[in-house]
């Protein structure tokens, strides 16, 4: 196993000046801040970083991106010596698999099933409807334009899904009206035609998408 030289703190980060910060590795800082926080790595350490696992910088955001560095140097930190370091190596592994699996896949040489991932789901989701309008904004019949028993859509044309399931939409917007119960706000994805909205006039606000 390679030696990593231990490095100073960050003085600054994507997410704003530390205000604390553990080396949990030679050359990988843990730091939050204010706002945000994730892992730091050294130049060599990022050097280091398998090519699957690898993202452009040396930041790796707390949310996700940290089980990249932890899966990538999976092994060391297991034999770290750290508290819970096999319990957090677990998660990391189960992180990657759920949330990249493209990349998991490609490091480990196993397939990742759909029921593994929410990620695949939401792109397969995402796949059937490219081409057609979803809807990206629901509103109840408490809103003025939206008869009692009816959910008001805005939606607009999917153009394609990324690795990550998000979907990437274009052209302008239209408006239906659709019976209540045929719209879900927990399906990853509501066709306009799948759903039966029939398409009103008007310029309904693109609120947020609500549970209904």
């Amino acid at each position: 196993m390679p030696r990593f030289q231990s490095v100073p703190a960050p003085a600054d980060t994507l997410w704003g000046a530390p205000q604390q910060a553990d080396q949990i590795l030679p050359g990988i800082w843990e730091v939050h801040t204010a706002s945000h926080g994730g892992f730091v790595l050294s130049a060599e350490r990022q050097a280091a970083m398998p090519e699957a696992l690898r993202l452009p910088g040396v930041s790796y955001e707390e949310d996700v991106d940290w089980s990249l560095v932890i899966f990538g140097f999976e092994a060391e930190y297991r034999n770290s010596g750290r508290r819970a370091a096999g319990l957090l190596a677990d998660n990391a592994r189960s992180s990657v698999r759920a949330w990249h699996p493209d990349r998991f896949a490609a490091f480990t040489g196993e397939a990742v099933a759909e029921t593994e991932s929410p990620v695949l789901r939401r792109r397969a989701a995402y796949q059937q409807h490219i081409g057609q309008y979803i809807v990206c904004s629901a509103s109840g019949d408490w809103a003025d334009w939206v008869p009692e028993g009816k959910v008001g859509v805005v939606a607009r044309r999917l153009e394609r899904v990324d690795a990550l399931g998000h979907p990437h939409l274009t052209g302008d917007a239209i408006q239906g009206l659709v019976d209540k119960g045929a719209y879900d706000s927990t399906r990853d994805v509501n066709g306009f035609d799948a759903i039966g909205a029939v398409r009103v006039d008007g310029n309904a606000p693109a609120t947020k998408e609500i549970v209904l």
